[in-house]
């Protein structure tokens, strides 16, 4: 089956990810770390299957992840941790929500994302 039939298969555990409000490469974008260029042909894992990153999310509709070892949360700087629990979850809801706003995808990510992308091509212009 072709990619395109089959949608994203997840690096990590080989599942489809089926939609974008489980996407690490979505959330990813949404972060502003992967240009717009790049959603077709960048690894995808699911959310979970990247706990580094989604152990960061705290909201009451996503279950924590916990990581084990040094890369886990309790042994982080306390206040790393707090800013990337801020950011991760605020991306995180903002893809819970963009599909339902009719707009495009290159308005998806956060707007301190599009602000610094709009500062950067006035100054190459």
């Amino acid at each position: 089956m072709a990619r395109c039939d089959q949608g994203y298969l997840c690096e990590v555990c080989g599942e489809e990810v089926e939609n974008i409000t489980d996407s690490d490469l979505y959330m990813r974008f949404v972060l502003g770390e992967i240009d717009a260029r790049h959603l077709m042909n960048a690894p995808e894992r699911h959310l979970r299957c990247n706990p580094t990153q989604s152990q960061f999310i705290v909201d009451e509709k996503f279950p924590p992840v916990a990581v084990e070892g040094p890369f886990n949360k309790v042994e982080l700087d306390a206040e790393y941790v707090e800013q990337q629990e801020i950011l991760m979850t605020r991306a995180w809801r903002r893809l819970q929500e963009v599909r339902s706003l009719g707009i495009p995808i290159s308005e998806y990510p956060l707007p301190e994302v599009l602000e610094q992308k709009t500062r950067k091509n006035e100054a190459e212009a």
